[in-house]
């Protein structure tokens, strides 16, 4: 595992690679649901309630005030 992360570190593309490569295979299955409205809409929703869940738990874990 040890490897694994010095082969990381020292090939920067490869990390940025990878995490396009993830991004997109996450993101390319919802492409299809963005073209109609009512489906790209529901999509939002649960992307910006996702992001919201996120926040609030965090905030309260890390013991955070705004």
């Amino acid at each position: 595992m040890q490897e694994f992360f010095e082969n990381v570190l020292r090939y920067p593309r490869y990390l940025i690679a990878l995490t396009v490569g993830v991004f997109w295979n996450f993101i390319e299955p919802l492409v299809p649901l963005l073209k109609r409205p009512t489906t790209a809409i529901a999509l939002v929703g649960i992307v910006l309630s996702g992001i919201m869940f996120l926040t609030f738990t965090l905030k309260a874990m890390l013991g955070l005030s705004v």
